[in-house]
């Protein structure tokens, strides 16, 4: 049975082809080819404390991109809110620099409609996705995204933790090429992705704080998804990278923390349980080929620590979960990778414990030799120490025994067999 993407390619050759011997392409087809997700950022809710409320300003956000192409589409995302989101305006341009900068590249800025529509409003619980803009994006390239909030707009759907600096300005100044911030923000507000006509398909890495890039330097895009897409465009592997990492998330509940606790002020940011977001995360994702999975220490460390005990989960509770994932990836013909998880004896956070190294160790040896995902990544064996194979290597440990550096997030996307996505 065809996959995902082998539909995908026979779509795109059947286009050109059609195209080629005569027959009429609508006025509106700038480009064949089939829509592959570039970017990405998998949207929350947000904790019940008094949200962020923005009116007449504009945020600009740094999106790294994987994939590159000469039309791109963007989705925002209100599906958090319960009143419709009014967005003025909101353009796109190639981000000018690096790191921190939101300035623009001089003759790349372009106005963006939906529908025809440069002033929208997206209706409660719903995404919006762009009319095709045309701009050259090199592979591996960044945009810079505006988005102009006339309105008194409290900020209820965003991704909690981007690792990128965005930026609040004054005004409608989604056209500036420069921007006088009045507050910075390391989240993804209202925007959820990015996709470009172009590419053979898009690899979609669905996990927790270690997939969204925790603890790795901000701005510099280090997170393993990211060092994966190097990979793949150095091999001429023309796939794009979709990250849907949560942090926090979990594969069978969703954020549960205990009244009173710490954790009620921040744990809405973990996002749905991995069965429940699939959908739209992963499947939703433009041109998905590909679905790596890496999930499950929260599942074992957050009952106790950010979640009630009663929601101790076994490894036979993983291994169900993540069979449930790979036959919704397979009914929708992705390939599907299971990843195993990192070792965390020694950790700051209270996840450890011999019962839970056992289920971990129990999950780990069933996603290395069930036979049930279509390709086994190894993650557990790329970061653990040497001398203490329960514990992350001191190299890659970015301070908690938990989450891996810089170098450790190198690490783990040079473990991932780049012969799976050929």
């Amino acid at each position: 049975m065809p996959t995902r993407r082998d539909l995908l390619a026979m779509t795109s050759g059947a286009v050109v082809g059609a195209a080629t011997a005569g027959v009429a392409v609508p006025a509106s087809a700038h480009a064949t080819g089939a829509w592959v997700a570039t970017w990405a950022a998998a949207p929350t809710t947000i904790p019940p404390t008094p949200p962020l409320v923005l009116e007449r300003q504009t945020v600009r956000h740094v999106v790294h991109c994987s994939a590159g192409g000469d039309e791109i589409r963007i989705r925002l995302s209100n599906e958090f809110g319960d009143t419709p989101l009014h967005v003025g305006a909101i353009r796109v341009a190639r981000r000018a620099g690096d790191g921190a900068s939101t300035a623009t590249v001089p003759g790349t800025d372009r106005r963006v409609t939906f529908g025809g529509r440069g002033d929208v409003s997206i209706p409660p619980g719903a995404p919006l996705v762009s009319d095709p803009v045309r701009l050259r994006l090199p592979a591996g390239g960044d945009l810079a995204i505006s988005l102009y909030l006339p309105d008194r707009t409290p900020v209820t759907t965003l991704a909690g933790f981007s690792f990128q600096e965005n930026v609040i300005a004054n005004g409608d100044v989604t056209a500036a090429r420069t921007v006088t911030a009045v507050s910075t923000v390391t989240q993804d507000l209202f925007l959820s992705g990015v996709a470009v006509r172009a590419g053979r398909a898009a690899v979609v890495t669905l996990g927790d704080s270690i997939t969204n890039g925790a603890n790795t330097q901000n701005n510099l895009n280090h997170r393993w998804p990211d060092l994966l897409a190097v990979r793949l465009r150095a091999a001429h592997l023309d796939l794009g990278v979709a990250n849907v990492g949560i942090s926090g998330n979990r594969l069978l509940h969703d954020p549960n923390p205990p009244a009173g606790s710490d954790a009620v002020g921040f744990a809405n940011y973990f996002g749905h349980s991995a069965l429940r977001r699939f959908d739209r995360d992963v499947l939703a994702q433009p041109g998905a080929g590909y679905v790596i999975v890496l999930l499950g220490v929260n599942d074992l460390g957050h009952p106790g620590t950010v979640a009630p005990p009663s929601e101790v989960v076994g490894s036979d509770d993983l291994i169900y979960a993540h069979r449930q994932l790979i036959a919704r990836a397979h009914q929708a013909g992705l390939s599907a990778f299971g990843a195993t998880v990192l070792p965390f004896k020694g950790d700051t956070l209270g996840f450890y414990s011999e019962t839970n190294e056992r289920k971990r160790a129990e999950l780990n040896r069933w996603i290395r030799t069930s036979g049930e995902y279509d390709g086994v990544i190894d993650f557990d064996r790329a970061t653990r120490d040497p001398a203490d194979p329960l514990r992350l290597n001191p190299t890659y440990n970015s301070g908690d025994g938990l989450h891996p550096n810089d170098a450790g997030m190198a690490a783990m996307a040079a473990a991932i067999p780049l012969g799976l996505f050929r």
